[in-house]
């Protein structure tokens, strides 16, 4: 007699086999919105050829290889030799190759450059997080080297390559490169004034030799690193690289690989530079923070579009996983209880991503008027996105129930990286006092900001009650400091508002105006009023997948 005790029912398929980039309204549509019309096709295939890469089941088979078997530092080779190598399983390299394959280390010297980047590293990052460290490193660093030229035609070309070698060689043999970072010390942490790395100049120009202890070194199997020292004329950036011209290893010991709580796929470390680690200066000494300023923009716009891909591949499986799931006499996205909760995530994926576009576009043009935008409403969406993720991707591990607390799932993994952009490029407090700082020290740039959101004035009521309340926000200057992260907040939520009344169907806007602007929900996920449209708002999320 057969057994039937063991017979499934009632579970979802997986979700794989589908076009990330395709399946993403709100994305297709920012791209659509900002990409001029003669290159829409050509980014258009670009991003649904990778977006069926970040669907299939290979990549999610990678993802899942490269956090269970974390990276292995390799102080020595087997004789004895120092190396200090940083060891990956393969699929660690097969999701970094691909990254670099698809352009996501260039950006600065295409056209819609920023915004097919952003977008593609959205699509890309749901694949796997972890491994996109390199690549916004690797990315950002080509902005602090062109403050000198000569290191920026040596390298610009391979950090924008579209080849990946992971060997570690000169780079005068290697046609593509990665870059890493090594600025926080153990002592100062975000406190870069408290760095005591030092820096002595060699008789060549602009040549130098470090010593100190880097208590966070990302990506430290990078072919060269930005660092951080005190030379005689003060703070000073530095390029150090991994190999030198003659081939042989520069002085870059690493001592231990952090364990953190997620990103487990991604090497971080503590270095070391003994007084012999070799490094060449990027821009005048004394202006080392002013010569990174861009690369650090750059990666908090990097850490608003990581959470927003973790919160759309949350949302994503959330979804999915209630279409298909039974419960009660019916499917779950039925059930006006749960249609509710997913509505609500919904709408902070939506925001999340409409945001990191338009950041990306700014970007992209150019103009004097998004310069200044960007200055205050990059910090903003790096506190305000960031912070959203963990509690969004929490609400939609739940979701599923046991089965979203069950590793195979892929939630837990996606659990444990939502707080990682947070704390990456400067914590919450960190932006906060850069909000005020911007406030306090370029009014142009709050000209621009109130210029962006004033573009939306008068569409909806709660949006323009919801911008007087920061204008008194701003006109009050009693206690400011303590009021930072209160007036970031705000300000975040009305730009995210600003964008949807402008661009996003109106049942969204409604429910992000009423829910996030208007006072009429509750603290949880899943507390939007019941009037509004909220199976629209969920379909609209919903993924395209192959049943």
């Amino acid at each position: 007699m057969a057994a039937t005790t063991h017979t499934v029912t009632n579970q979802p398929p997986p979700l794989v086999g589908y076009d990330v980039f395709t399946g993403d309204a709100a994305l297709t549509e920012g791209v659509a919105r900002y990409v001029a019309d003669v290159r829409l096709d050509e980014v258009r295939e670009e991003l649904s050829t990778l977006g069926q890469a970040a669907g299939s089941a290979h990549a999610r088979q990678w993802g899942e290889q490269a956090n269970a078997h974390p990276p292995v530092l390799r102080t020595h080779d087997r004789y004895g030799h120092r190396i200090d190598e940083v060891e990956f399983h393969p699929a660690w390299h097969r999701l970094l190759g691909h990254a670099v394959t698809a352009g996501l280390t260039g950006a600065w010297s295409r056209p819609d450059g920023h915004v097919r980047r952003t977008a593609g590293f959205l699509v890309w990052t749901q694949a796997e997080a972890g491994h996109g460290c390199p690549v916004s490193m690797t990315h950002a660093a080509v902005p602090t080297l062109r403050a000198e030229p000569e290191l920026a035609a040596e390298w610009e070309p391979l950090l924008t390559s579209r080849v990946y070698e992971q060997e570690l060689r000169p780079v005068a043999q290697k046609s593509g490169a990665l870059a890493g970072m090594a600025m926080t010390e153990k002592q100062g942490g975000s406190d870069l004034r408290a760095l005591t790395t030092r820096a002595e100049p060699l008789a060549a120009p602009g040549e130098y030799v470090l010593t100190g202890h880097k208590w966070f070194c990302s990506a430290p199997m990078s072919d060269a690193f930005l660092v951080l020292a005190r030379a005689p004329g003060g703070l000073t950036c530095f390029l150090l690289p991994r190999v030198l011209p003659d081939g042989s290893r520069n002085a870059f010991r690493i001592q231990r690989l952090k364990d953190k709580l997620g990103n487990r796929s991604n090497a971080s470390a503590e270095v070391e530079f003994d007084g012999e680690s070799w490094a060449r200066r990027v821009g005048e000494e004394g202006r080392g923070v002013a010569t990174l300023i861009e690369m650090v923009a750059a990666t908090r716009l990097d850490c608003v579009t990581a959470s927003a891909a973790v919160m759309r591949q949350a949302v994503a499986q959330a979804v999915h996983h209630s279409a298909y799931r039974e419960a009660f006499g019916g499917r779950l996205i039925d059930k006006p209880l749960m249609r509710n909760v997913l509505a609500d995530l919904a709408l902070e994926s939506e925001a999340a991503t409409t945001l990191a576009l338009r950041l990306a576009a700014a970007y992209d043009s150019g103009t004097e008027q998004d310069r200044h935008f960007l200055r205050l409403a990059v910090p903003a969406a790096k506190y305000w996105v960031t912070k959203r993720c963990t509690p969004m991707v929490t609400e939609a591990l739940e979701c599923l129930g046991g089965n979203g607390y069950v590793e195979e799932s892929g939630l837990p993994r996606l659990l444990r990286e939502a707080p990682l952009n947070s704390i990456w490029e400067g914590s919450g407090n960190v932006q906060a006092l850069d909000v005020l700082r911007a406030l306090r020290r370029e009014p142009e740039a709050l000209n621009a900001f109130l210029t962006e959101i004033g573009t939306a004035r008068g569409a909806d009521h709660r949006l323009d009650r919801a911008i007087r309340g920061m204008l008194t926000e701003l006109a009050d200057l009693e206690g400011i400091e303590a009021r930072a992260r209160r007036l970031t907040e705000r300000m975040a939520l009305v730009l995210q508002g600003s964008l949807l009344v402008r661009h996003a169907p109106p049942e969204v806007a409604d429910a992000f105006c009423a829910a996030r602007l208007g006072g009429d929900g509750g603290v949880a996920f899943g507390t939007l009023p019941h009037t509004l449209d909220l199976a629209a708002v969920v379909a609209r999320a919903r993924p395209v997948a192959d049943d």
